[in-house]
């Protein structure tokens, strides 16, 4: 698996161990998870954006076909 080295200053270091600790996660696992969660987010709010300029275009586009 291909990996990825990030940087955090001492204070988002000492968060990111407090809420991986929190959850039961190494902090490893903790931001994995938590950019897996974003990526999904962020391709959930485009769907749902697109579906609302469809709808919202629908008659629009029926008429220019």
């Amino acid at each position: 698996m291909a990996g990825l080295n990030l940087r955090f200053t001492e204070e988002e270091l000492d968060s990111l161990r407090s809420r991986a600790e929190a959850e039961g996660k190494s902090m490893q696992a903790f931001a994995h998870d938590a950019v897996i969660t974003a990526i999904n987010e962020h391709a959930r709010l485009f769907n749902e954006a697109a579906d609302h300029v469809l709808k919202a275009s629908e008659e629009l586009n029926r008429r220019l076909g």
